[in-house]
């Protein structure tokens, strides 16, 4: 299992034309599948003239969630293409849609394969593929007095605060490498009247 895993730094996009056919490719980074769907709801009403809009997403560090769709075209010819790009740069937490404006002739099974394969391939080599480590949260509470043992962790580990309530019963949620959070999270319940939560 590896914690660090590889996708594109912001939105790209590709065009490819075949035989008056005009296909529109984005890859855009995404971290859930809702995300994923909410981004090719948009594409597909923005491109609402369009004959097609079809995708395909993969989440996740170990791969193992993705969804593609044809959209209307022959069954295995445009969302599968898009996932075996995804697939061939070894990509994950992306969504690659792709518009298609027909242009009068017909490309047959092998030119629409061809076709959705080259756009998504020309949206990612068109942006910056970068690797990033897994992240993990925890969320906490600890007693007011315990608030600079808290700070120490926080501040010489590699930890991002993501928010932080302070009251007599403080409650914090923290980001890190998904690797470091056991050892971080060990140190944290050390401290006398903290939990989980």
């Amino acid at each position: 299992m590896s914690d660090f895993f590889k996708t594109i730094k912001a939105t790209s996009q590709g065009i490819y034309k075949e035989k008056m056919s005009k296909f529109i490719a984005f890859a855009v980074p995404v971290a859930t599948a809702d995300e994923a769907k909410a981004v090719v709801k948009r594409y597909a009403n923005e491109y609402h003239d369009a004959r097609h809009c079809c995708w395909a997403y993969m989440i996740g560090t170990q791969r193992n969630e993705y969804l593609s769709s044809d959209n209307g075209e022959p069954s295995g010819t445009a969302g599968k293409p898009i996932l075996g790009q995804i697939n061939s740069f070894e990509l994950t937490n992306i969504v690659i849609v792709v518009i298609r404006y027909f242009g009068g002739i017909k490309l047959g099974t092998s030119g629409l394969i061809g076709a959705y394969r080259e756009a998504a391939r020309l949206a990612i080599t068109a942006g910056e593929i970068i690797e990033c480590h897994e992240q993990a949260t925890l969320t906490f509470n600890f007693p007011y007095l315990a608030m600079n043992d808290v700070m120490k962790i926080t501040k010489s580990a590699d930890v991002k605060v993501l928010s932080q309530q302070f009251d007599n019963d403080c409650v914090m949620t923290i980001q890190t490498d998904a690797d470091k959070m056991p050892a971080i999270q060990a140190r944290i319940l050390n401290i006398p009247g903290t939990a989980c939560l």
